[in-house]
């Protein structure tokens, strides 16, 4: 019993529902924040796949899903109960125990994560005061991260166990791009951390709570780091035009070509619910999740809605780089991630790191910046350069 004390403490410390205790009642909220949320985000997922084809249809000048349900808003529920009663095969040569654990180490990590997302303020129901969020770890920024990684493997480990060669190209390509991004977006999320002061995503939101827009950390980091993590986050999401993993035209499909009826399924329900699970945690991390101006009226509604208008437009965003952009060569995606963000990410993360210690500090991490880049830049161009010599001489 004595070894329980601290750990009550700490959830006390955590949210305000566990202040009087932790009993049937408290036990029981926790329980129906879970359902809740998990709930809600299948039901986001539907409405984002349903979302993304109308967009796009839109934007390409054609009509888009439109028989099932008004406007084809069930048409993702059709789908779905399609692929369920299809025939699920499984290889001859295929690891029977990895190939059906795959899946589910996709899908469980792109929960996990939404969980720490806080998407409202603190309310009270029948006098129990809790936080609209499902979980507030001390460590929940360390906790994003480590689920970012883990659904590395379910790429990883699906192709690997289909038998096959193509599922394998495709989830090589997934661990080398995955890891080849991570870097640059945890160093952007250490930009974060150290503004906030915290790992806990409720005290990263609190800290941008001060000053409507002003001080979030999309302004507070320069936006340079809010750039950067678009653009690594959608290549870990395996979003266009970084869907190398999936590319068709080589790979016959990718990591899940072996995949078939509710496996497959789970693997595009994993696909959507990260690009949601991500859209909410950029918008916690920049731009102050459910922060806003707010009325007087229904008070505890407003954050929500904040919230939510904000994680939908970046939705779009997602939707808006898929109809926009071609997809990038495999040697322009490592160019990209080990030449561009990984060095930028490092220097603006020095640069925000001095700026905390002190002014003249950023000043001259900033001139000590310049030097190196330009002395890297030139290294750069002169090996560009006898690369080009060499292949003009091997020509010759």
């Amino acid at each position: 019993m004595s070894g329980a004390l601290p750990f009550l403490g700490v959830l006390r410390a955590l949210d305000p529902l566990y202040v009087p205790g932790v009993h049937l009642a408290e036990l029981v909220i926790t329980l129906v924040k879970v359902v809740v949320a998990f709930a809600v985000l299948l039901v986001a997922v539907m409405l984002m796949i349903w979302f993304e084809r109308k967009v796009i249809s839109d934007m390409q000048a054609r009509i888009g899903p439109n028989r099932a349900g008004p406007f084809g808003i069930l048409q993702t529920l059709a789908d779905g109960t399609k692929l369920f009663f299809k025939e699920d095969l499984i290889p001859e040569r295929a690891d029977r125990f990895v190939f059906k654990l795959a899946p589910y180490l996709s899908l469980v990590p792109a929960f996990v994560a939404f969980a720490i997302v806080p998407v409202g303020g603190v309310v009270t129901v029948a006098h129990h005061t809790f936080e609209l969020q499902v979980a507030d770890p001390p460590i929940g920024i360390l906790l994003l991260l480590a689920m970012s990684s883990v659904s590395v493997y379910g790429l990883m480990l699906a192709g690997w166990s289909s038998g096959s060669k193509y599922p394998l190209l495709g989830s090589v390509r997934a661990s080398a791009q995955m890891v080849s991004y991570e870097a640059a977006l945890g160093m952007t999320v250490i930009m974060v951390v150290l503004l906030g002061g915290t790992l806990s995503t409720r005290g990263i939101v609190q800290s941008q709570a001060h000053t409507f827009f002003v001080s979030w950390n999309l302004i507070r980091t320069g936006v340079v780091p809010f750039i950067l993590f678009m653009i690594a986050i959608t290549a870990e999401l395996n979003r266009p035009p970084f869907d190398l993993v999936e590319a068709e035209q080589e790979l016959v499909g990718g990591f899940h070509t072996e995949y078939s009826s509710i496996r497959f399924a789970m693997f595009f329900l994993a696909e959507f619910m990260n690009t949601i699970t991500m859209s909410a945690v950029v918008v916690t991390l920049f731009l102050g999740g459910p922060d806003g101006p707010r009325a007087h009226v229904v008070s505890w509604l407003w954050p929500i809605l904040w919230f939510l208008g904000k994680t939908v437009l970046f939705c779009f965003v997602y939707v808006w780089f898929r109809a926009a952009l071609p997809r990038l060569r495999y040697d322009q995606l490592m160019d990209l991630g080990w030449k561009v963000l990984i060095p930028l990410s490092l220097g603006w993360v020095l640069i925000v790191a001095a700026v905390l210690v002190g002014p003249w500090w950023g000043v001259a991490t900033i001139a000590g910046l310049a030097v190196g880049g330009g002395l890297l830049l030139r290294s750069v161009a002169v090996g560009a350069g006898r690369r080009a010599e060499l292949g003009e001489e091997v020509a010759r």
